[in-house]
């Protein structure tokens, strides 16, 4: 890398994962946005005709009238040649395909337990890990043997058991997970703040919040505009909005139609029951808590407004981004730039030390949240500056929430371990004792085997 004028060049970035149809275009896009860093971007996929198709539109990205940087693709063969001497490494894949998916999600249905999403928590988020935690040991070995100085961002779910591998394999790893979800927590307050006090257009960054616990079950214990304390506001906004958040128009009792819908509700209920504001969105949160809170089934989703996700409905999407990557590639349909919201090229420039900033991450605990194991990974605030990511003191979980967050965190580090050590049966504790898992022990063992069985041609190491 070369600094002159303010400016970094020569930069090299490894996409693992390159072939994605959809984040790489996001990245392509925020990258030629930013005028101060240039380089290389290897992109490395075990489908290597979709990184092919990544590298002609990534390169057709840098003629682009609005392109304020240039950046050459390069689809590559091997994940040695895309690790080599890199200076970041992103990571965005999807463990296995969606027929996977497909019974993760709704093998479980079968015994009554119903997921919104499937990728994180729940069975479904369980055998996911099995699958996802050996193929990121694979990825950890490589960048200790290619790059080990590189920073490594973490896309892929379930977030929290990819950086705990990351770090289990190779402890000095420079590795941090980016998640959006709080943001989205961050637009909504300033919604209510324009909505109950006519503020218009409040960035969602200039909402100050203290984000803790863990991934996709993230809590906000403080949050604040220009120094006014926003938990009043959010209270009297929750206690006067039953049915949740809506801008306009009657609420659409029709969720299933539009599986990611939702008017906050789950949300909402939870500060009703415990004081403090769930950061997530509400298909999240709800595979954290008790399956009969929220998940008990497809009527109580509907009544609580947010929607089941059908893998269906992902792999009809897929189809259509399939299509687009043709139009790109052949040049039938044009390139946008659009500002993704995502932050990754923004930690990139900090920490090449361009400019500073704080946002919430996925690290290992070193003391930011006392009150849960060191060493876990969890979710905070953090700060980037020039060759640094550094959490920010947390302070402890609430008791309120405690309960909730210290047995999600304790799941995870004992499906940690157990995966780690290939160990079936303790994978199977963990799944019997998930808060989703309505079941008797005897179902859960049958769910378990045939949801290992569907998915067997990623367990192989698991001696399936």
């Amino acid at each position: 890398m070369k600094h002159e004028n303010g400016k970094v060049s020569g930069i090299k970035i490894a996409y693992v994962g390159g072939g994605s149809r959809g984040w790489a275009w996001g990245l392509m896009s925020d990258l030629i946005s930013c005028d101060d860093i240039s380089g290389e971007v290897y992109l490395y996929d075990i489908d290597k005709s979709a990184a092919d198709a990544n590298e002609i539109i990534g390169n057709k990205y840098n003629q682009m009238p609005e392109a304020k940087s240039h950046w050459q693709y390069k689809a590559v063969a091997t994940a040695k040649e895309a690790l080599q001497g890199a200076d970041f490494v992103i990571i965005s894949i999807l463990p296995g395909t969606f027929d996977e998916m497909e019974s993760d999600v709704h093998e479980p249905e079968k015994y009554g337990i119903y997921q919104s999403v499937g990728d994180t928590a729940g069975p479904g988020g369980i055998v996911r890990a099995m699958r996802t935690v050996p193929m990121f040991e694979e990825i950890a070995e490589n960048i200790k043997a290619y790059c080990p100085d590189a920073w490594v961002i973490n896309y892929t779910n379930p977030m929290t058991l990819c950086v705990r591998t990351l770090y289990r394999v190779f402890p000095e790893i420079h590795a941090f997970g980016c998640c959006h979800e709080v943001f989205g927590t961050q637009k909504l307050l300033a919604k209510i703040l324009k909505d109950t006090m006519g503020y218009d257009d409040i960035p969602r960054n200039e909402i100050k919040v203290n984000p803790i616990g863990v991934n996709h079950f993230t809590w906000l214990t403080s949050a604040s505009y220009n120094g006014m304390d926003l938990f009043p506001i959010y209270k009297e906004y929750v206690d006067s909005h039953p049915e949740g958040y809506y801008s306009e128009g009657p609420v659409d009792k029709n969720w299933m139609n539009n599986s990611f819908s939702s008017t906050e509700k789950v949300k909402m209920d939870l500060f009703k029951r415990f004081g403090y504001i769930a950061a997530a969105g509400d298909r999240h949160l709800a595979e954290f808590c008790e399956g009969k809170w929220y998940l008990e089934s497809p009527e109580r989703v509907a009544e609580m407004h947010f929607g089941l996700t059908p893998v269906s409905w992902r792999k009809a999407d897929l189809e259509k981004r399939l299509e687009k990557s043709r139009g790109y590639v052949s040049g039938e349909l044009p390139l946008k730039m659009r500002n993704t919201g995502e932050e990754g090229v923004i930690q990139m420039r900090a920490i090449l030390g361009l400019c500073d900033f704080v946002t919430n991450v996925n690290v290992p605990n070193v003391g930011q949240i006392p009150n849960l194991p060191l060493g876990a990974v969890v979710e905070s605030n953090a700060r980037f500056c020039s060759g640094s990511v550094t959490p920010v003191m947390a302070g402890n979980i609430p008791t309120a929430i405690l309960p909730l967050i210290g047995r999600a965190c304790a799941q995870q580090e004992a499906l940690n371990t157990a995966i780690a050590n290939r160990d079936l049966e303790a994978i199977f504790n963990v799944f019997v004792n998930d808060p989703l898992v309505t079941c008797s022990e005897s179902d859960a063992r049958k769910l378990f085997n045939k949801m290992c069985e569907n998915t067997k041609k990623y367990l192989s190491s698991y001696g399936l």
